[in-house]
């Protein structure tokens, strides 16, 4: 510990923990900083890291007050440091464990020699801070304390918007090992701003057996900050172990008008399939929007926290008329961080802002001027697609205050959405909670041309966590089902799909009707309303939909909208089955509950299609 100096060592014995000595101590050793700070949770401390981060150039100060501006390290627009590297993010596997197919992974003994050599100095010439944060609000059933030890003094601005304090916290556990730890690096940086100069030795290891992630080579914050999507999954395998849930769930507050209560979701979307859309729909408000954690509680509901105080958000397409207000929070003076935007004059410009963009500027390129192209010939937008904004949740005018109750809100739904242009309707309702689990694992997203150059291609996303899940898909959804089978009143489960569109190709749901999906799935969980039965579960009735519309959205909504949206279209239903089995048949141990729900409802298909002799049927035939 020689290069610690004996104030911030008194800091760390002030804990009483000899494994958070021994921590710190080995990775020092490797990653050799030269200078070690103890961040605790005092408003001296936190204003240090904020500030250091702008005096050395992770982040400039922009003209509104708050507000500061942070680049990750670009080459190209197909070699870059602004999104989650899926390719080296991996789970480290020990010999003769099960490895999934669903899941990327490394023998952990190889895993651990490749990282520990490329972290070997990476910190060389560079402070090393220690933080200590708490997942979950304090003095909770639902918490988990993480340690963090960075490089990046963006990385700890970051995780003070985002998470909560736990300096003091570390002094409960009473020397215990119960806690996640993170090591991050950026390696060997260069240029101005300071971004990482080789990021192909970017790797960010999964170490299920230590509760720890290593990661190097990189600042984006998916990969670089460790409470985040690294916690999530450290927590899925916690999870598994211990009966409850870790999920990547958004928690909304929904307030019904004319009734006198408040009802909470969660929900679950994968990316670009409404998941914030959902979560700030007009009206109600916000507890979480990326994570959660559910437990079971003696109230007999699931009960569920936000782990974080904070959000790390897409920027695109945020505009005054979409989102007004994360719009409003993100343009008034506050603690914002804003990251791969282009800026021009101080102020911040991102796709989709709904303003006029400046000819010339500077974004996570350098210098920036309209038609600029990196070196492959590829044109560089004005900001990138996965550019960002952190900020605290309180900024929001919709926050919920519930956000830092100790013992969460009880849960009465739970929504999973996709992006499917032809198969399920606008929202259905499982039939039971093992439905509903069969309703979350068998989410599917289609690619489109913009993104990945083959539009239409549906991909698997079960629970929308596939890029977080640690352990096999069989022991995740047996926990799903006992955690929900083990509950006095398990949420209502529905299936959410905004995206579905006419023969001609048109979205047949507009922006906000999604709010009228939303409201009658609070209703239900409530028996306010009827629902018709088919065989993937319980459908609206086309009198209640057109009531909540016209309540709701002051919209005429005519009966034609509601046959061609909530018709049972049988042969796309069967194709998606077909799909299910072939993926699924790949991973061992898919539990029984799952194959007797999938063949049941198959063939219930097919007697449909006997019965009614086409293959889309009306909800209006359906009695």
């Amino acid at each position: 510990m020689e290069r610690i100096d004996l104030p911030n060592l008194e800091k760390l014995k002030a804990l009483n923990n000899n494994h958070i000595l021994k921590i710190v101590k080995d990775f020092v050793s490797l990653c050799k900083p030269a200078k070690i700070t103890v961040i605790t949770d005092s408003e001296e401390d936190i204003e240090y890291v904020r500030l250091k981060a702008i005096e050395i150039g992770e982040e400039a100060i922009l003209e509104i007050e708050g507000h500061t501006i942070h680049y990750d390290g670009f080459f190209t627009m197909s070699n870059h440091d602004q999104a989650r590297d899926k390719k080296n993010t991996r789970i480290l596997i020990p010999k003769g464990e099960y490895a999934s197919p669903w899941i990327n992974t490394i023998d952990r003994e190889k895993g651990l020699e490749e990282i520990m050599e490329i972290m070997d100095g990476c910190m060389k010439n560079r402070e090393c801070l220690i933080r200590f944060f708490c997942l979950g609000p304090k003095n909770s059933v639902f918490s988990i304390l993480a340690l963090q030890l960075t490089d990046s003094f963006y990385v700890a601005h970051s995780e003070d918007l985002l998470y909560r304090s736990g300096y003091e916290e570390f002094k409960n556990l009473k020397g215990s090992n119960e806690f996640f730890y993170f090591i991050h690096s950026g390696g060997k940086l260069a240029g101005i701003p300071p971004v990482t100069e080789d990021l192909t030795k970017r790797r960010i290891y999964i170490d299920l057996q230590e509760n720890r992630v290593l990661s190097c080579f990189n600042q984006y914050a998916g990969n670089s900050l460790g409470l985040k999507k690294l916690a999530l999954r450290l927590a899925i395998n916690k999870s598994n172990n211990e009966d409850w849930l870790a999920e990547h769930y958004f928690i909304l507050g929904i307030h019904p008008k004319g009734k006198n209560r408040i009802t909470y979701a969660c929900g679950a979307y994968p990316s670009g399939c409404g998941k914030t859309a959902t979560a700030m729909l007009p009206g109600q408000t916000i507890l979480g929007d990326d994570i959660a954690y559910l437990r079971k509680w003696e109230d007999g509901y699931a009960h569920a926290v936000n782990i974080e105080r904070g959000i790390f958000g897409i920027i695109k397409d945020v505009n005054s008329h979409n989102d007004p207000v994360i719009f409003e929070a993100i343009t008034t003076p506050r603690e914002t961080i804003f990251s791969n935007v282009l800026i021009k004059d101080k102020l911040p410009y991102w796709i989709g802002d709904g303003r006029i963009i400046p000819e010339e500027g500077v974004n996570f390129s350098g210098k920036w001027r309209k038609g600029k192209k990196d070196t492959d010939g590829i044109e560089i937008p004005h900001a990138h697609p996965n550019a960002r904004y952190t900020i605290r949740i309180e900024e929001l005018a919709n926050a919920d205050p519930n956000l830092h109750n100790p013992i969460g809100v009880p849960i009465n739904g739970i929504f999973y959405g996709g992006r499917d242009s032809d198969t399920m309707p606008p929202v259905v309702e499982s039939l039971n909670w093992e439905h509903g689990v069969f309703l979350g694992a068998t989410i599917e997203s289609e690619t489109t041309a913009q993104t990945l150059g083959t539009e239409g291609i549906r991909n698997a996303q079960p629970m929308a966590n596939l890029d977080f899940i640690v352990v096999p898909l069989g022991n995740y959804f047996k926990n799903h089902q006992k955690f929900g089978n083990d509950l006095a009143y398990p949420p209502k489960v529905f299936a959410m799909n905004y995206f579905l569109k006419s023969k001609d190709n048109k979205y047949l749901n507009g922006i906000l009707d999604k709010l009228c999906w939303v409201i009658w799935a609070e209703g239900r969980t409530h028996g306010d309303y009827d629902a018709i039965k088919t065989p993937i579960g319980y459908i609206p009735k086309y009198k209640d939909l057109r009531n909540l519309f016209k309540q709701y959205l002051n919209k005429v909504y005519k009966e034609n909208e509601y046959i061609e949206q909530f018709s049972i279209r049988i042969e796309k239903l069967l194709q998606k089955f077909k799909r299910i089995r072939a993926n699924y048949e790949k991973e061992i141990n898919i539990p029984s509950f799952f194959w007797d729900i999938l063949n049941q409802q198959n063939s219930e298909l097919i007697e449909f299609q006997h019965k009614f002799e086409i293959d889309e049927v009306s909800p209006l035939e359906i009695v």
